[in-house]
């Protein structure tokens, strides 16, 4: 792996020296985009819009255009505005994890201590689980802030979770939400049996991405020669009453027999 980030968490009075590298990898086929036609290669390049002529990744810098003029920055202005988050990351409170809403979670990625910093990483790591808390603060990735929530992972390392920030949440006043009317008492009490039939410890192993897995075997059998026939999906059903009781009535049945079976 390969850090991304290079600093430290500023813990009260304490640095820890950490690296940061990504959590995540996709599981996505690496799909690569052809022309029908010919089903060449689409390239896409880097191109001066003045000279139509390729430019090289060490040729491109990054400007920001005000009144017609490009203002071009450099690594040096990204730090001068706002050196401290470039290079740490402050914790600035501890709250309790069940505090923040999943909205709010974008990016995991782990955090690495550095020579001289175990003992003080390792210090954060067995405090947070004992009093329950995750620390949060802020921080420059890439070029951009981000608001960090440090957290214990499998009593062994620490993961920085990057969250979004308020703004970036979108209003939802003009999605069409059912109106505040509670629902019939039988119905409540048959979906709240069937929430608890169907209640389980989370297991994160239990769910893989098979499509990539099936769609692999799409094209294997493409490879060689065969044809394709898909079963059509179901198309859901719109403008019908639904008879709730009737289908959590079925629900809870079928729930009953795949327990017992």
């Amino acid at each position: 792996m390969k850090a991304i980030w290079n600093g430290a968490i500023g813990f009260g009075l304490v640095n820890i020296p950490v690296k940061i590298y990504s959590a995540t990898e996709t599981t996505k086929l690496d799909l690569d985009m052809l022309d029908k036609s010919d089903f060449s290669n689409i390239r896409f390049k880097r191109v001066n819009e003045n000279t139509g002529k390729e430019v090289k990744w060490e040729n491109i810098v990054k400007g920001y255009l005000m009144e017609d003029k490009y203002i071009v920055l450099d690594e040096e202005d990204y730090e001068a505005a706002s050196p401290e988050k470039t290079k740490i990351l402050s914790i600035d409170q501890f709250v309790k994890e069940e505090e923040v809403d999943s909205v709010y979670f974008e990016t995991p990625y782990y955090l690495e201590p550095q020579k001289n910093g175990e003992n003080a990483y390792r210090l954060l790591l067995k405090a947070l689980e004992k009093t329950k808390m995750v620390g949060v603060g802020t921080f420059v990735l890439r070029e951009s802030q981000a608001i960090g929530m440090i957290r214990p992972y499998n009593d062994e390392v620490l993961v920085l979770n990057r969250l979004r920030f308020d703004q970036e949440i979108r209003k939802y006043a003009d999605l069409k939400i059912p109106a505040q009317k509670a629902p019939k008492p039988a119905e409540l009490k048959m979906a709240v049996s069937l929430i608890e039939q169907l209640s389980q410890d989370f297991d994160p192993a239990m769910y893989k991405d098979t499509y990539s897995d099936e769609l692999m075997k799409i094209i294997k059998q493409k490879a060689k020669g065969k044809n394709i026939k898909a079963a059509k999906a179901q198309p859901a059903k719109e403008g019908k009453v639904i008879d709730l009781m009737a289908q959590l009535k079925a629900s809870l049945s079928t729930s009953k027999s795949k327990s017992a079976s």
